[in-house]
């Protein structure tokens, strides 16, 4: 069962880096309404691609060197990762079958 873990400001280079699959990292905050409606189906795709996608959160008040590197202006922002290298992203709440066309689009 993958569990989404969190990353700050001193763990996310060296984990991006260190991570030879697709990441996707989901860059929030506590007080978000629309973060908080997201949060299961992160929880639903890190278990259902685990093995070949590695999700991450970053809570953006946590982080906001992490946050202000990527352009995070608003939450929640979702971003894929291949080889270290941003390749997608989106902004807000989606459905769980949106994420997962953009989840195989970058696992093709």
């Amino acid at each position: 069962m993958a569990q989404v873990q969190e990353l700050n400001d001193q763990t996310f280079a060296a984990t991006l880096r260190a991570d030879a699959q697709p990441v996707l990292v989901d860059f929030s905050a506590t007080w978000c309404g629309p973060c908080k409606a997201l949060a299961p189906t992160i929880d639903a795709v890190a278990k259902e691609y685990s093995g070949r996608l590695r999700v991450y959160k970053v809570d953006i008040d946590q982080a906001a060197d992490t946050a202000a590197q990527f352009g995070v202006q608003s939450v929640p922002t979702c971003i894929f990762f291949k080889d270290g290298k941003e390749v997608d992203r989106f902004v807000g709440a989606q459905d769980l079958r949106t994420v997962r066309q953009r989840i195989e689009k970058v696992l093709a």
